[in-house]
């Protein structure tokens, strides 16, 4: 069979939580670019999701040898760290050099045709055994994407707990089919936050109260830092109640300090800084915003004191280890821990200070 210039990507659906049973098997989320590898007559090209061809861009990953005739892989470009994390914000800011420390790789994780052969017809499993024939060992810009049989919840666990993106889970006996659906399934590890709200943004669209929120965070000076806007995950009820508080609470100055990441000026409104909204979210970037964040809906309460240091991507102790609650009840990567600190010199006082989950621990923690 004459080896297709492209294929149209199958894709994973977001879902909650791992699905049961035995049926699946589970691989690492990759935070990075999906990439079609196509190799014929020893010529290899790296094309997008959407086809553009970019092998220009990254041409030592498409210099990489694998002993075939003709192939097409299905896998991501990504950048990982020295503990194997892929860092997207890293493979964004880097084309084919990468800083030190970091490796610039091609994690192939299917295999649609091989030397004259239409794979896509047999089941996962086998489609895997022949890739990992090709790739398995190869520690240069090719790598494999190991799949584990064991359930879930149990993979699910652990990625969170190692700082992981997330988990896919693929139906073992399933072909390979282009495009959305049932048999590949996401679950993203999520981290939460309480975080505090210093403003918010113009109305768009059919809301009527507000577009986004504006988030800060304390650092241990006690300054609030400008740490990203949310605007999903509201209720209709949460918008009405909420944006008639933040109406009530409204101020001409910023709240956030300067030296910080810069909030929106333009149509920002800017409030007292006394409610916290919680907010789930993926990681905190390198400049000390949040990543995918979604608002939490459970309304917004009134702020006593927030984390010092708002464990911002471990840039201060307050993201250490002795500071934050241990995983419990199988709820990895997720939720808010309660600890309670008396105040120095005045045991008859105390103050709450709520920290998430510790998903991504930096060094030094």
């Amino acid at each position: 069979m004459t080896l297709p210039a492209w294929v149209a990507p199958q894709l994973a659906t977001l879902v909650s939580g791992p699905p049961p049973g035995d049926d699946w098997v589970h691989e690492i989320k990759l935070d990075g670019y999906r990439i079609l590898l196509r190799i014929e007559r020893g010529r290899a090209e790296l094309l997008t999701r959407n086809r553009p061809d970019w092998t220009a861009r990254f041409p030592t990953v498409a210099a990489a040898a694998l002993p075939v005739k003709e192939a097409l892989l299905d896998g991501e470009i990504v950048v990982l760290d020295a503990a194997g994390v892929s860092s997207f914000q890293a493979l964004q800011q880097a084309s084919d050099q990468i800083e030190a420390g970091r490796s610039l790789v091609y994690v192939a994780f299917d295999l649609l045709f091989l030397d004259g052969r239409d794979l896509r017809a047999l089941p996962l499993v086998e489609r895997k055994a022949r890739l990992a024939r090709l790739v398995k060992g190869r520690r240069g810009r090719l790598r494999y994407s190991e799949h584990f049989d064991a359930p879930g919840q149990r993979v699910y666990a652990r990625a969170c707990r190692q700082g992981l993106e997330g988990i896919v889970s693929k139906l073992k006996h399933a072909p390979y089919s282009s495009g959305r659906g049932r048999a590949w399934l996401k679950v993203k590890c999520v981290a939460r936050q309480e975080l505090v709200i210093g403003g918010y943004t113009d109305p768009e669209g059919a809301s009527a109260e507000f577009g986004s929120l504006l988030l800060g965070v304390h650092e241990p000076d006690g300054r609030l830092v400008y740490a990203g806007r949310v605007g999903t995950g509201f209720a209709q009820a949460t918008l009405r109640s909420l944006g008639a508080r933040l109406r009530q609470l409204e101020q001409r100055a910023s709240p956030f300090a300067p030296g910080g990441p810069r909030p929106p000026a333009r149509g920002a409104h800017w409030v007292k800084p006394e409610l916290v909204a919680e907010v789930a979210f993926t990681e905190w970037t390198r400049d000390g915003l949040l990543r995918h964040p979604a608002f939490a809906d459970g309304g917004a309460r009134r702020s006593r004191w927030c984390a010092p240091g708002a464990a911002r991507g471990g840039r201060t102790p307050a993201a250490c280890a002795d500071r934050v609650p241990r995983l419990a009840g199988g709820a990895a990567g997720r939720g808010l821990g309660d600890r309670r600190a008396a105040s120095a010199g005045d045991t008859s006082r105390s103050m709450t200070f709520d920290y998430f989950w510790v998903v991504r621990p930096r060094p030094g923690c």
